[in-house]
This record gives structure tokens, C-alpha cells and sequence, in this order.
């Protein structure tokens, strides 16, 4: 279960932990270590504008990703894959909020 932890938001990022990315890659619906919960937590308090989310195409077959733009806006997709598993979606918005909030492109 998501709970709102209040300083999810000041959660320092290090670029060099690929070890958390590999441990969501090898587990993309869990269980997580805690330091990977607190890297989750960091990612989903993101600013609402910006953030990038999964889209359903077509319900339980196929997904792809969009950013949430202005209120009251219809979220804009951010290329033209579509996905056919869920999980594949997951580990791409990963990598993208992974590169907002580090700078870097996710490398493993």
C-alpha cells in the first residue's frame, strides 16, 4: 500500500545506485528493499506537471507513456512506442523519472 511520506521530496537521489535500478528491473512489482521504497516514494512525489505516467491504449494489452501537462489539459504522449507488457511500461517511466531527477541516463 502507497502511504504519503512527507519527506519523500527531499530524498536525495545518487546517480551511482544502479543497484536500486537493477533490484526494480529484477522485481518491477516487488518486494523492495527499503531503499528502494524511498527511491519509489522520491519518484511518485514528483510535481504533478511534468510527470510521466503509464496510459492504457487498450485495457489489459497494451499501454504507453504520456506526460502530464496543464491543468484541465489531456496528457501528451512522449513517443510513439506502445507497449504490450505492463511491466516493460513501468521500467521505461522508471528510466525517464530516473534521468528527471539524477541528470543521468540510466545505464545498466
Amino acid at each position: 500500500m502507497y502511504r504519503y511520506w512527507e519527506e519523500a521530496a527531499i530524498y536525495p537521489v545518487d546517480p551511482d545506485r544502479t543497484d536500486l535500478a537493477r533490484e526494480f528491473h529484477a522485481r518491477i512489482r516487488g518486494p523492495h528493499s527499503e531503499e528502494l521504497r524511498s527511491l519509489l516514494h522520491r519518484m511518485r512525489a514528483m510535481p504533478i506537471r511534468g510527470k510521466y505516467v503509464i496510459v492504457i491504449v487498450e485495457p489489459f494489452r497494451a499501454w504507453r507513456i504520456a506526460r502530464i501537462g496543464e491543468r484541465n489539459q489531456p496528457v501528451e504522449a512522449v513517443d510513439d512506442r506502445i507497449f504490450d507488457n505492463l511491466d516493460e511500461a513501468e521500467w521505461a517511466v522508471f528510466e525517464l523519472r530516473w534521468r528527471d531527477l539524477t541528470g543521468k541516463v540510466l545505464e545498466l
